[in-house]
């Protein structure tokens, strides 16, 4: 199997991770490959935000258990050292899918590259809040932007989970 194909096959959500520090080399590798995903019309209007601050994480995690069936301290982060969160132009017409193919390339890289990930929802409700608004403000994003997901990023801790097995008929070749 080409090693592309064994990456996509073989990649698994992480719902606990090592403490181990995320490189920086490692993090831009994968923040590269999630800038190099297609966009609608070539817009390129996903901005990818790391987060490794400790303080910024807690943060970040609280106001998502807002949105969540949980509570403080619930980390619905699993831990992660990095949290990447993915903001899209709000005036794209293509920023949910635009957003959507910078997670997807960011899972796959980082599996690549030995790292773990988790695809987190709630990013939307968290940059409508007034909290996250002045967050993107505080980093200089201006105007008005949609959330489109985070993902948990690190090592792994403990074992992979298989793939489920692959449910029929979702597949069609027309000859």
């Amino acid at each position: 199997m080409h090693p592309v194909l064994e990456c996509l096959v073989t990649r698994r959500a992480c719902r606990k991770f090592k403490s181990t520090v995320v490189t920086d080399d490692l993090l831009q590798q994968v923040i590269d490959a999630g800038l190099y995903a297609p966009s609608g019309h070539g817009s390129q209007s996903a901005t990818i935000i790391a987060i490794k601050n400790p303080k910024l994480k807690a943060e970040i995690s609280a106001e998502n258990c807002k949105y969540g069936p949980w509570e403080p301290p619930f980390d619905p982060f699993y831990g992660a050292p990095v949290i990447l969160l993915v903001v899209a132009k709000k005036d794209c017409p293509t920023a949910v899918y635009d957003g959507t193919l910078v997670l997807g390339n960011l899972q796959n890289a980082a599996h690549a590259l030995g790292l773990a990930s988790c695809w987190i929802h709630r990013a939307r409700e968290e940059m409508e809040s007034d909290w996250g608004k002045d967050l993107l403000k505080s980093l200089g994003l201006e105007g008005e932007y949609l959330g489109v997901g985070h993902l948990a990023l690190g090592y792994r801790e403990g074992e992979s989970n298989e793939a489920a097995p692959r449910l029929d008929g979702r597949s069609i070749i027309i000859h």
